[in-house]
């Protein structure tokens, strides 16, 4: 018997459903149902009926055992109707994953596989409600204040047009893996991913090649800020006060010229 079989047959099972029931649903004769929880497969069209019938991915039903994984946990997303491994608990709270380190480079391959999701370390923090959250680890020194070792915690997103110009993201990509960024829209298909630490320079990122994408809630601290440490916030103060006193000698020489 086929992963794909298995999934089939748990899936009519835990919905109480008869091989005839299913089979009316999919416009399809019980015979030929039959032979799917055998060991046929079904063509594309009918696997995609069967994905939405249950709800369930065509990756998940293809690849993965899905009896391994508390099925009721499972987000179901709204509009494209599929489930994903973001779970949370028999209370209906959110279990929020913590990405550590060393699981970073893991993560493009493990994101959509929920065994790997189940296996993280997880926390719940009570003033992050209504909403699906996890914790990234950040690298490098590209986005002040947030050090290397620290946490940024983002709301997982559905849809690309709910980003917000000048806002920060947690952006999963084909080709960058994991980054934290600031993101301004740049035409219909594509963003400008930013550094609020200058010397790093933008870059765009395709709408194609976005991953996941997770909106900034909160950020988790594991070094102490230190007064040498120079923000991002102190920098805009210092250019601000340089131009209000170019603006000011700007304007006394004006007037000693009159």
């Amino acid at each position: 018997m086929s992963i794909f079989s298995d999934n089939l047959r748990y899936l009519r099972v835990k919905h109480n459903l008869t091989q005839q029931k299913v089979a009316d649903a999919l416009k399809i004769s019980r015979e030929r149902y039959a032979k799917y929880e055998a060991t046929t497969d079904p063509p594309l069209d009918c696997l995609q009926k069967i994905s939405r019938f249950y709800f369930v991915s065509i990756d998940l039903l293809l690849s993965f055992d899905i009896r391994r994984v508390p099925y009721e946990d499972l987000l179901q997303l709204e509009e494209n109707r599929i489930l994903l491994p973001i779970t949370v608990d028999s209370n209906g709270e959110n279990r929020i994953e913590i990405i550590p380190e060393k699981a970073r480079a893991g993560y493009l391959a493990g994101y959509s596989d929920p065994e790997f999701i189940e296996a993280l370390q997880h926390i719940s923090l009570p003033f992050l409600r209504n909403g699906k959250y996890r914790a990234f680890p950040v690298s490098g020194d590209s986005m002040p204040p947030h050090k290397e070792g620290s946490f940024v915690v983002g709301e997982y997103i559905e849809r690309l047009r709910d980003v917000v110009d000048g806002k920060t993201y947690i952006i999963v990509t084909k080709t960058n893996g994991i980054a934290y960024k600031r993101l301004v829209r740049k035409g219909k298909n594509l963003f400008v991913a930013k550094s609020d630490n200058t010397v790093y320079e933008p870059y765009e990122v395709k709408a194609s090649e976005v991953l996941e994408i997770w909106r900034y809630a909160c950020s988790i601290a594991t070094k102490e800020f230190e007064q040498d440490d120079l923000g991002v916030m102190s920098v805009k103060d210092l250019l601000q006060g340089i131009r209000e006193d170019f603006s000011a000698l700007r304007t006394e020489f004006g007037q000693r010229k009159r």
